[in-house]
Order: structure tokens, then C-alpha cells, then sequence
């Protein structure tokens, strides 16, 4: 469940240890493989805006060691206005996720996932005024073919957690950007333990009109859901730190692998080409959307310095 968690951008200067981001990468991957397993697992019993709630709620414990940073943010009503808003987008999003998770293959989940940074690279040009060239648009453009070949419309029939999982991309784009205009004012474990507890603020609401008493069982998986999400992370941002995006990025294909091994395994669903050959070409565009943006950040940092 890369998504359903913070999407705080990387450190600004990643290291080079391209072998230590790739094994971070890999850890992330089968983090993240844990948490779909696991949600997956649970199954439907306990309603979607319920099990969103709960993995957040029980998530809250990890946000013991940021809370020295919580007290000493200084929020202004703009900025408590921007973390909401956040909290709002990225808790749609979770609600978005976990009811795909109910209704689609675990490797259609794990390879729509794969559109959240093209959103992104849209919503940065619509509402950051950042330029798109031309190859970065092809970028794009060969994502949504990509998703094209998941999806198929026309040739099979859609569920509605496909729908869901277009939506859910979306909104964690939507949190993504705000989170990069955020990171710059205030320290990241800020950052992530305002989003925890304004998306938990959030969901409690529509998960009281959806209530059913849930067993220990249950609870104890989605502690685990909420540890495996936390780990992830965790492991992603020193993925980030390690090296470039550019070297990391194409390894979170191997998560789409994992996810089709666990869901054959597993749960028993079938094998779908197209979902695999749709995720790889997302994946290659993503890749290329951050070499790009690599490049482009040390050809800024050359002029500066010739400067």
C-alpha cells in the first residue's frame, strides 16, 4: 500500500549508493507487498471506511517519536487550512484504496497505483506552473496507455474498484503536491504527523455510519497493515536518501511481481498479461519522468555553481 501512507517527497540531496537504494527499494517493495496481502486477507467483513479508520487510529502510536516536532510547528490558520486540506485529499484517497482492495485483484491494485506521480506531473503543470516538455508529455502519454492496458474498457467489464483506484491516484497526487509546498515551511515529521492525525479525524466520521464491532483478530491485523505501512516508508526515504529517484524508481516494478506471486498464491487470482505488460509501461514512464527531473535538478545546480 504504497499510497495510503505520507507521500513527503525525498531528501533534496540524495547520496550515491545506488546499491544501498536498491536494497532499501527492495525492503520497501516487500513492505508494501505485506500490506495488501494483509488488507486483502481481512477481507470485507469490517467496511472499507472502517478498516481505513482503524489502520490509521492504531497507526497513531507510531507518532510517539515525532511529537517533539508536532509541539514545536508553529502553525498560521493558512497552514492549518493547507494541512487539512491535505488530510481530506489523502483521506478520500485511503478510502478510495481500500475499498479497490475489496473488489480487484491485488495486481490491478499494486499497478494503477503506479499513476500516482504522472498525476502528479500533471497537477504540478495545472496548478504549480511548472513547464511540461515534450518528452515528458510522451511520458505520460505512454502511462495512460499503460492503464489503458489494464483496464481495457470495451473489451472486459469494469468494476467500480477500478474506478475507485483512478480516484484514489488522484487524490494522493493532490496530497502529494501539497505536500511538497509544505515540506519547505516545516520539518517532516511534522509533515507526517499531521497527515496521520488529520486523516484519522478525518475517516472517523464516515466510519461510525458503517460500524460493525470488530474482533481482536482484526484488529491486530490492521496494527500490522499500519507497522508494515510505517516500515515501508520508512525504508522508501532511505531509498531516497541513499541515491536518485532515477535509480530507485525501477525497482517498484518487483513490487508488481511480489503482488502477482501473493495473489496466485495466495488468494488464488489469475495471472493477467495485460495488467503486467499495462504496469511495466507505467513503470518505464515513471522511471523516465524522474530521470528527467534528476537531470534537470543537476543541470540547475551546474549553472549555480558556475554562477
Amino acid at each position: 500500500m504504497p499510497a495510503p501512507t505520507d507521500l513527503s517527497p525525498p531528501p533534496a540531496a540524495p547520496g550515491d549508493r545506488p546499491l544501498a537504494a536498491v536494497g532499501w527499494m527492495v525492503a520497501t517493495g516487500v513492505l508494501f507487498v505485506g500490506v495488501i496481502a494483509t488488507v486483502k486477507y481481512l477481507g470485507d467483513r469490517v467496511p472499507a471506511p472502517q478498516s481505513a479508520f482503524l489502520r490509521y487510529a492504531l497507526g497513531l502510536v507510531f507518532l510517539v517519536p515525532m511529537w517533539p516536532a508536532l509541539r514545536s510547528a508553529r502553525l498560521t490558520r493558512q497552514a492549518l487550512g493547507l494541512f487539512t486540506l491535505r488530510g481530506v485529499l489523502h483521506a478520500a484517497g485511503v478510502l478510495c484504496w481500500f475499498y479497490a482492495m475489496t473488489r480487484i485483484t491485488i495486481a490491478e491494485v499494486t499497478a494503477m497505483n503506479y499513476l500516482n506521480p504522472v498525476y502528479v506531473t500533471l497537477g504540478a503543470a495545472l496548478f504549480l506552473g511548472e513547464r511540461l516538455q515534450i518528452r515528458r508529455i510522451l511520458a505520460v502519454l505512454a502511462a495512460l496507455l499503460g492503464a489503458l492496458l489494464i483496464l481495457r474498457p470495451g473489451v472486459r467489464e469494469l468494476d467500480p474498484g477500478h474506478g475507485a483506484m483512478l480516484a484514489c491516484a488522484v487524490f494522493f497526487a493532490g496530497s502529494y503536491l501539497l505536500a511538497k509546498r509544505m515540506t519547505s515551511d516545516f520539518p517532516a515529521a511534522a509533515v507526517v504527523g499531521l497527515l496521520s492525525i488529520v486523516v484519522t479525524l478525518a475517516l472517523a466520521p464516515v466510519a461510525a455510519s458503517v460500524w460493525v464491532a470488530p474482533t481482536g483478530r482484526e484488529l491486530a491485523l490492521l496494527l500490522l497493515v499500519a507497522a508494515f505501512a510505517t516500515g515501508g516508508h520508512y525504508t522508501m526515504t532511505l531509498a531516497f536518501a541513499a541515491a536518485p529517484l532515477a535509480v530507485s524508481q525501477p525497482v517498484i516494478f518487483l513490487q508488481l511481481v511480489w503482488s502477482v506471486a501473493v495473489g496466485v498464491a495466495l488468494f488464488g487470482e489469475p495471472i493477467d498479461p495485460f495488467v503486467i505488460g499495462g504496469g511495466l509501461v507505467i513503470v518505464a514512464a515513471v522511471t523516465f519522468i524522474a530521470w528527467r527531473e534528476a537531470r534537470l535538478k543537476a543541470q540547475a545546480g551546474g549553472r549555480v555553481q558556475k554562477s
